[in-house]
């Protein structure tokens, strides 16, 4: 039995002639006849009464009607998933990632992910988070990680990391033996800045300028290891966040926490809202609040 069989069956039953249900599947009337009397014979049961003026189904064909909906049903169903499930085993998503929140929370969650789908291909464009929300924006990838807040009118957003930042200094500096500090007393130190374009420049200058000083800037850098290795070796000093500082030798580099006041340092994927996701990118966004469920 095939389910073309049964389709055609559905088609006759349904119109009840095989001239109607014939120029319905756009198949020949002969071809349709044979089709049903094919299937007749092969459950061995008469499914049509031929024998009055207009033609009706017979008991068994009744009986038949009625799974034979049911099974085309599920076949549909079927169908359906299996699609579904294909059109995401291939694809190709581009998330917009800052590269210190990238080498943070993304290397392994990335491959656990290829784990399951090695076809789709993931794009990486590193940039400071300002620049990621502009990309989203623009449409030049998919979804990306930004530092909360972000303007709720033009994105979506999963909330998936809750910190804050640290101050790092080298051992042998003088704040090197205090566990706690105000932001204010950092007004006579020199900042190493990751550059302009990235969210940790702006939270940071606005922070000490709300606390009533401009920082002293001597040197920017798009990179976070070159940062912590300049503070290693008594250049000055970082403002960082706590999941990264947890990474550092603390035997050569000193974490202290800033309070009056605290600097958070919030997370979310964001996406435009509105956008079209493709499949593989609303399966990586689930598989992403699989991974960081408390978002």
């Amino acid at each position: 039995m095939e389910s073309r069989q049964l389709g055609y069956f559905l088609e006759v039953a349904k119109q009840l002639s095989f001239s109607k249900a014939a120029e319905q599947l756009n198949v020949t009337q002969p071809t349709l006849s044979k089709m049903v009397k094919n299937l007749e014979e092969e459950l061995e049961v008469l499914l049509f009464d031929r024998t009055t003026k207009h033609m009706k189904l017979t008991d068994a064909g009744e009986i038949v009607f009625e799974e034979a909906q049911e099974i085309m049903r599920l076949m549909n169903d079927l169908s359906d998933k299996l699609s579904d499930k294909m059109k995401i085993k291939k694809g190709h998503i581009k998330i917009g990632l800052p590269p210190v929140i990238g080498s943070l929370f993304f290397p392994k969650l990335i491959r656990e992910f290829r784990q399951y789908y090695p076809n789709i291909h993931i794009s990486l464009e590193e940039e400071g988070a300002k620049k990621v929300e502009k990309m989203i924006e623009e449409g030049a990838v998919d979804f990306g990680v930004a530092v909360l807040p972000v303007n709720k009118e033009l994105f979506d957003s999963y909330p998936f990391v809750k910190s804050e930042l640290k101050l790092i200094v080298d051992d042998g500096h003088p704040l090197a033996e205090v566990d706690t500090i105000p932001l204010k007393r950092l007004q006579n130190e020199s900042f190493l800045f990751m550059r302009e374009g990235f969210a940790l420049h702006d939270r940071i200058r606005e922070h000490c300028i709300q606390a009533g000083f401009n920082p002293n800037v001597i040197y920017e850098s798009s990179q976070w290891d070159f940062i912590t290795e300049m503070v290693a070796n008594g250049n000055g000093v970082a403002i960082l966040p706590e999941p990264l500082c947890r990474k550092l030798d603390p035997s050569v580099i000193k974490t202290i926490s800033i309070i009056e006041p605290q600097i958070p340092w919030d997370l979310a994927i964001i996406w435009r809202k509105n956008k079209y996701l493709s499949n593989a990118t609303r399966e990586l966004l689930q598989f992403i609040k699989s991974t960081f469920p408390n978002g």
